[in-house]
């Protein structure tokens, strides 16, 4: 799928009208509705950055730190908490923390960024409600990581994420329960829980119709 393709569909009805109701949270719990939602979700935002190489599209994906206390060594989106200095409106909010993390990450300006829409919440196992801000990255441009949050960045294309044969589910068990979670395998990069699982809801989105 082309930058104008994807343009469209968010524009082409991405959000409800105020007559409509909202849609319900994607998440973990998708897959394992025995999962008790937590009372307080931590309100967050990731960027999923699309960039625009001449060969076609790639996702911008991290890896963290090993050292870090959520998530450790898990392929990420650039994103973080929602933090007081970026609400400014619950639309707004979302992309001013997920361009602000994006900046802190890996270096990235926000002028850089060209945001085309948002995606359904995502509410994760270990408590946080994330917005998925979807942006634009047109080259050139250069990464500076912050090293003691990432570990490398890379770039995967799109087509390789939007193939129902790359979407995979596995289980396994957390605290003597048993999950079941996305993945989505690529070259020597395993990504796999929230991050697989707004890549579907991208996918989802993306295709409107077709099943998971």
């Amino acid at each position: 799928m082309n930058r104008q393709a994807i343009i469209e569909r968010f524009t082409g009805g991405a959000f409800s009208t105020p007559d409509e109701q909202l849609p319900p949270p994607r998440g973990d719990r998708e897959l394992n509705p025995h999962m008790r939602p937590k009372a307080d979700l931590c309100p967050a935002a990731v960027l999923i950055p699309l960039v625009d190489r001449t060969d076609g599209l790639t996702v911008l994906l991290t890896q963290r730190t090993d050292h870090l206390e959520h998530h450790p060594g898990q392929i990420s989106f650039p994103g973080g908490r929602i933090e007081d200095i970026d609400v400014s409106g619950s639309h707004q909010g979302a992309i001013n923390a997920a361009l602000r993390e994006t900046e802190e990450e890996v270096g990235l300006h926000r002028r850089q960024v060209s945001v085309i829409g948002l995606l359904d919440d995502y509410e994760t196992r270990t408590g946080f409600r994330v917005t998925p801000v979807v942006g634009i990255i047109s080259p050139p441009f250069t990464l500076r990581l912050d090293p003691f949050e990432v570990a490398q960045a890379f770039e995967v294309p799109l087509d390789h994420l939007l193939d129902p044969a790359n979407h995979q589910r596995h289980r396994h068990t957390v605290n003597g329960a048993e999950h079941m979670f996305h993945a989505m395998p690529y070259e020597d990069h395993y990504i796999w829980g929230a991050t697989a699982g707004m890549l579907m809801s991208l996918y989802e989105f993306l295709n409107p119709g077709t099943p998971a």
